[in-house]
């Protein structure tokens, strides 16, 4: 497995891959990691994608994934990768979309289990009343995301 850090607007963003795919990407405080100065061949489409994220440049991702999971767990990731760029569900909704509305618990534990941090867009799932509820990098990174997918267009008063 190669591992790369980068810099990212809401800390240093951990990569890590191989031939066989993208398998974890996480994000982590300044400091924690020092930014790669060197990019392994196999994270290189993965780390160029993010950065196009990053500047606004891009809205989804085509490098290959292999992240770790149960078929559970696999099966909600796959859910979340349906979530339209700019668009939000309820875990209500995205339980219904799996088939059970009575696996809303294990559907949020699975997306909170998430190794693929913005790729596989679990920040694009809210509260049934609008929330902005449980994001393990956080809820202000959950914000940014969100604005930064969607943000506010300043309309003209005349």
């Amino acid at each position: 497995m190669e591992t790369a850090y980068i810099n990212s607007p809401l800390g240093i963003t951990k990569i890590v891959g191989d031939e066989n795919g993208i398998s974890e990407i996480t994000v982590a405080n300044a400091g924690d990691n020092a930014v790669s100065g060197v990019i392994a061949i196999e994270l290189q489409k993965a780390v160029s994608q993010l950065n196009d994220y990053f500047l606004g440049k891009r809205t989804d991702f085509d490098f290959k994934l292999n992240p770790k999971g149960t078929d559970f767990q696999q099966r909600v990731w796959k859910g979340l990768l349906e979530i339209p760029f700019g668009k939000t569900m309820s875990y209500l909704e995205l339980s219904k979309r799996l088939g059970d509305v009575k696996a809303i618990r294990a559907v949020a534990s699975a997306n909170g289990k998430n190794p693929l941090w913005i790729v596989v867009p679990c920040h694009r799932v809210i509260g049934t009343d609008g929330s902005l509820t449980g994001y393990a990098g956080g809820l202000w990174r959950k914000k940014w995301l969100l604005e930064h997918e969607n943000p506010v267009k300043q309309q003209s008063l005349f």
